[in-house]
């Protein structure tokens, strides 16, 4: 038997061709009915279309590029889960890579996207707005998520890291801790900044807590590598606020190696809510990172099919969530 065409699917619908066409390139001047009778006729006929001569229609590859600072630990699992889920259903394929904070890799990685993707999707915390502006091809639809950049044209997802650490701050006040270290992520990354600024900045009105800042990575290696530094110096300290979850993670490691109690001894808190942050008890802000990926897949195909609204700038909202690292 012939496979079914897109004249067949027409037919069977009883709409036109281009309104078929219209239906299977997820465009939005479809009405709903249409589209569903277009859909139903699509699967009663086993109908699939045709990939490249779709691509060479519209100009596009089906593809959307996804640029981060890394790819590897659960957060970027999880925001890339997050944005293949709504890719995937929304007939998008993804292209990963990842840009690192040394100078220069910024153009060429989104150099190399150009011609691949029909849009982008770019977390570079690291970059400003001018070596943004000038990597970034002008007329290339993009979503800046948790960047430190503002191109006029994109639009910016924003995570609102001040209020999450202000919800740290007065839960640490709260539960009596007195002598608290942050351990922030790494300098020039404005999730990191914004964090531990907004985190001093809470605990100011409150003379009797003091605040000492160290740095690290984010990654869990540093987190562990704070506590034992400070252990070694005989800093005194009762509570922890990590930039991250994974450094909050190896906090934890090193307190119970030392032989500290947690959180009888020490609070930890830690800021994302990774999967693992739930089966170690730790209280966290939480991201819904999964969710921060969606939201960014689709800002971006709405800027492809031209039904976004405009809006160059959103801010999610994060949540504190009170666990066992700092005693519920």
């Amino acid at each position: 038997m012939a496979e079914a065409t897109i004249r067949d699917v027409a037919r069977r619908a009883d709409v036109s061709v281009a309104s078929v066409s219209r239906v299977l390139n997820r465009l939005a001047n479809v009405s709903e009915q249409t589209r569903a009778r277009v859909m139903t006729a699509v699967s009663e006929l086993g109908y699939v279309p045709h990939a490249g001569a779709r691509s060479l229609s519209l100009s596009r590859t089906g593809a959307i590029g996804v640029v981060l600072p890394n790819l590897h630990g659960e957060f970027f699992s999880e925001i890339v889960r997050g944005m293949d889920r709504t890719a995937t259903e929304r007939g998008y394929l993804l292209l990963l890579s990842n840009m690192h904070a040394q100078s220069g890799e910024a153009e060429a990685v989104l150099r190399a996207m150009r011609g691949r993707v029909d849009g982008l999707i770019v977390m570079a915390p690291h970059l400003e707005d001018q070596e943004f502006a000038t990597s970034l091809h002008r007329g290339t639809p993009a979503v800046l998520l948790n960047s430190r950049a503002t191109v006029p044209g994109l639009t910016g997802i924003r995570l609102d890291n001040a209020a999450g650490a202000r919800a740290v701050a007065d839960h640490l006040v709260a539960i009596g801790r007195r002598r608290i270290v942050h351990i922030s992520g790494p300098l020039g990354n404005i999730d990191a900044e914004e964090r531990a600024a907004a985190f001093r900045e809470a605990l100011k009105p409150h003379a009797e807590v003091s605040v000492e800042v160290v740095h690290g990575n984010f990654y869990e290696e540093s987190g562990s590598a704070a506590v034992e530094a400070l252990i070694e110096t005989g800093h005194s300290f009762d509570a922890i606020f990590a930039g991250n979850d994974m450094m909050a993670i190896g906090a934890l490691t090193a307190l119970r190696a030392a032989g500290r109690s947690v959180p009888e001894d020490v609070a930890v808190a830690g800021f994302d809510d990774v999967p693992l942050a739930s089966h170690l008890d730790l209280t966290t802000v939480q991201v819904r990172i999964a969710e921060l990926g969606e939201r960014a897949i689709e800002t971006l195909i709405a800027m492809l099919d031209g039904s976004h609204d405009g809006t160059t700038g959103e801010l999610h909202a994060p949540q504190l969530v009170v666990r066992g690292s700092t005693g519920s």
